[in-house]
């Protein structure tokens, strides 16, 4: 009887310990069924072109973006703000620049509208932080690179929801540590480490700004790498901003490529970006400017051999810059897949705005800068790629950076979504650096605030996520007929349907009055269509004029 006793307990103890097992594993299951959140990569380039890139139709070697391509997904309707600082405050904040601060750059707000609301020159406090949210919700946030979006502590990355950043406070700086002695840097370049200034002599005296930036993020990501928290990284680079410069051994490689001139590579490029499926077999590029428009740029065969050997040796410093961006994106990319992270990683590859086209000043003998040819690109020369090659940057768009064309605000976009394997259709459909906000929280599974966080009075973010887009559950980010505007140092747009308005502050570049061009057929803008249809041009008047009303737009007057 004894014995019939135990031998019942110890299967009721088995049975009972099998079922502790079950649920165990049950449980088990059950959390890894539970997809870990996503780390997130940005990655933006500054001043990038839209053609730069191998991908996007370019001659120069960018390897490791071109790759990206093949694991994710090309959006080639990607639209930024004109300029840099107000693109960038709508990344963080996700929503229009009027709204975050940055109605006009800083450096460029005239008296009558400093101070005005939205156009405090720096991201206002009622603008919400995506790293403030995500950090909120579980993530390591991480910058490195250029900022400009304040220069005060509690204007800075650290301030804003950042656990580690590295900044430069303002819009540009030298790529190099090395500068001319008479050139007063000091004043024009403010670096913060985690809100603590940091002295240009502090920097290692090898800096160059791509490289070093890398170096900052990935001691961030290794810094908090067995936290068990995923992570936001932004990589926000200032390549190829003006000064060009670059080290030897990468301007070098491009020695006599671009010595048959702007039309030769701007034409090569687009073809290529036909063979590709950027633009279709039909599509009618820009055209160039009229000498007249831009009298101290002429066209490659009104230039003296001289001119032409410095113009084709800015060029292969820019595409120098380019390559060792995209040799130094390969290291982030390699290191998260050593670590590791990189299957579970968005990834975001932008520009900032679309390529510089605008001299902003000279820097020549008097301020120490070595004007030679053999000085171009070096740490004692100080150019620009100027218009002519920011026509091929922006190919086949018309016009550049802080205008109102099309070449101002289409930049190249990749995305990689997390695990994913192959690459996906080319997306022609429109997308706005405002999506980006809601996209990351979507995959983060964070709801997107409104009204107000922690207290707070908040801008509500405006765009629209592209998740459903993404992963081929819906069409199209937007329906057909949205309509879309933005206004920049008094360039303005509005776009509905197939139709734009366009008008160009400056009066070289446009007609003065609103242009107005059928994007469907013609999105090189060649054909102002306003005398025409003049109630098109009054229709999207009513378009813009509502959008100035939504966001605080103030006329802008120098």
């Amino acid at each position: 009887m004894q014995k019939l006793k135990l031998v019942s307990s110890i299967s009721i103890a088995l049975f009972t310990f099998y079922l502790a097992g079950c649920n165990d594993d049950h449980d088990s299951n059950q959390t890894i069924s539970q997809k870990p959140k996503p780390n997130v990569l940005f990655i933006m380039a500054d001043d990038l072109g839209y053609s730069d890139l191998g991908a996007f139709g370019g001659e120069i070697h960018t390897p490791n973006l071109d790759a990206l391509t093949q694991e994710g997904r090309i959006l080639t309707d990607y639209h930024t703000a004109p300029t840099c600082s107000p693109t960038r405050s709508q990344l963080i904040s996700g929503t229009d620049h009027h709204q975050a601060g940055i109605g006009a750059m800083a450096e460029l707000t005239p008296a009558h509208l400093k101070g005005q609301p939205g156009y405090e020159g720096y991201l206002n406090n009622r603008s919400l932080s995506i790293a403030e949210v995500l950090r909120d919700n579980g993530y390591r946030t991480y910058i490195s690179g250029k900022w400009h979006l304040g220069l005060t502590p509690e204007t800075n990355a650290h301030a804003k929801g950042f656990d580690h950043s590295f900044t430069l406070l303002q819009g540009l700086d030298l790529h190099f540590k090395q500068n001319p002695s008479q050139y007063n840097r000091a004043g024009l370049a403010t670096y913060t480490e985690d809100g603590k200034k940091i002295a240009v002599s502090d920097l290692p005296d090898d800096f160059f700004s791509t490289d070093y930036y890398t170096d900052k993020l990935i001691q961030y990501l290794d810094s908090g790498k067995r936290s068990g928290k995923p992570f936001f990284a932004y990589a926000a680079y200032t390549a190829p901003h003006w000064p060009i410069q670059a080290p030897q051994k990468y301007s070098d490689r491009y020695k006599g490529q671009y010595d048959v001139g702007y039309e030769q590579i701007r034409n090569a490029r687009i073809a290529k970006q036909k063979q590709l499926g950027i633009l279709p077999a039909n599509f009618q590029a820009a055209d160039p400017l009229a000498t007249a428009q831009i009298p101290k740029y002429p066209k490659w065969n009104e230039l003296s051999s001289e001119q032409k050997a410095l113009e084709a040796r800015k060029m292969e410093v820019y595409a120098g810059m380019v390559e060792n961006l995209d040799d130094n994106i390969g290291r982030l990319i390699q290191y998260l897949k050593a670590n590791g992270q990189y299957e579970n990683t968005l990834i975001f590859f932008v520009s900032d705005n679309g390529a510089e086209g605008f001299v902003r000043g000279t820097y020549g003998t008097e301020t120490g800068f070595d004007t030679s040819l053999a000085a171009v690109g070096t740490a004692n020369s100080y150019h620009y790629i100027g218009p002519r090659w920011a026509e091929v940057s922006a190919a086949p768009f018309h016009l550049w950076k802080d205008t109102a064309g099309e070449g101002a605000t289409t930049a190249p976009a990749i995305v990689k979504l997390p695990n994913q394997k192959k690459a996906e259709n080319i997306y022609h459909g429109f997308a706005s650096v405002l999506d980006v906000f809601p996209t990351v929280l979507e995959y983060a599974n964070v709801s997107v605030p409104k009204d107000q966080y922690k207290g707070r009075q908040i801008n509500n973010p405006s765009g629209i996520s592209w998740k459903s887009t993404l992963e081929n559950k819906t069409a199209s980010i937007r329906p057909a007929e949205f309509a879309f505007a933005d206004e920049l140092h008094g360039n303005k747009y509005a776009k509905q349907g197939d139709w734009k308005i366009a008008y160009q502050a400056n009066g070289n570049l446009g007609t003065g009055k609103w242009e107005l061009y059928n994007l469907k057929d013609d999105r090189g803008e060649r054909n102002n269509l306003a005398d025409s249809h003049p109630e098109q041009v009054s229709k999207l008047v009513e378009v813009y004029n509502k959008y100035t009303q939504q966001n605080g737009v103030l006329e802008f007057k120098q």
